[in-house]
Formats: structure tokens, C-alpha cells, sequence
């Protein structure tokens, strides 16, 4: 009977030892954060500030008014290049990772907006061309106007 007793108690040691390297791998981005157990929208709020953090050297400041120059990234088969896009910046909509900027321009006289999510893999690169000074949030009043009525005041103290 003692040897029945040894051979449970090796087996829960066994298992004891490969179940402590799992936990500790789980509790490696917990310890980042200092907090022992996370919520799920807190780890995903840590994840979220963590790819951040990593990509917020690679994109400028950008405000609504802003004429930006944004690198698309398309492939035609098996090949790949970076087209640039360029227009006004109208809207900016929501926050962190999830952030998405509304770019108009005019293309052989036709209005035409693209919505760019900031920290995607398509978005090559972001480049500012010239600051503008407006005092709106969205610019949508711009759609309804044509020609020299579209330009955008440009800022300087930015």
C-alpha cells in the first residue's frame, strides 16, 4: 500500500512541476503591469498601451486640418509597393489602437475620402505636409465646398 501511496504522490508532483512553468508564463505579462490578476478590459487596455508604445515612434501628431501624405501599401499579385495618398485631414475617430483618420481629396474634380486605420499594417508611413488652423472637430462642412473655398488656413505653431 506505501508503494500505491508513493507512485499518486510522484504523479501530483509531476504534474504539480509542469503546471508551476504555465502559470508563471501567464503571470509574465501581469507582472509588466505590477498587477497580479487582470480583468479582461485591463489586460487588453495594457496590450493595447504595449503595441502603442511600439508604434508611436513611426507616426507623427496629426490634428483635423492637417494635409498629410499617407502610404498605402498594395499588392498586385505577388508584388508589393507603397502608394502615396494625400489630402486634408477631416475627422479623427476614436482612441489608441483603434484610431482611424478620414483623409479628402480631389481627384480629377470628384470628392473622394479614404478612412485610414492609423496603426495598421497597410499604413506604410505618415508624413505631415502643412499644419492647418481650423476650429472644428470634423471638417464635413468641406464637402459641400468647391474649388479655392476648400483651403485650409495653415498653422505655424505647431
Amino acid at each position: 500500500m506505501t508503494d500505491d501511496i508513493k507512485e499518486t504522490t510522484s504523479d501530483t508532483t509531476s504534474t504539480e512541476v509542469a503546471a508551476e512553468p504555465s502559470v508563471a508564463v501567464a503571470e509574465q505579462p501581469a507582472a509588466k503591469v505590477s498587477v497580479g490578476k487582470l480583468s479582461a478590459s485591463e489586460l487588453i487596455r495594457a496590450f493595447e498601451a504595449e503595441q502603442i508604445a511600439k508604434q508611436a515612434k513611426d507616426h507623427p501628431e496629426i490634428y483635423v486640418g492637417d494635409t498629410v501624405r499617407v502610404g498605402v501599401r498594395i499588392t498586385e499579385g505577388n508584388k508589393e509597393r507603397i502608394q502615396p495618398y494625400e489630402g486634408v485631414v477631416i475627422a479623427k475617430r476614436h482612441g489608441g489602437l483603434n484610431e482611424t483618420i478620414t483623409v479628402r481629396r480631389i481627384f480629377q474634380g470628384v470628392g473622394v475620402e479614404r478612412v485610414f486605420l492609423i496603426h495598421s499594417p497597410q499604413v506604410a508611413s505618415i508624413k505631415v505636409e502643412r499644419r492647418g488652423k481650423v476650429r472644428r472637430a470634423k471638417l464635413f462642412y468641406l464637402r459641400d465646398r468647391v474649388g479655392k473655398a476648400t483651403r485650409v488656413k495653415q498653422r505655424f505653431d505647431r
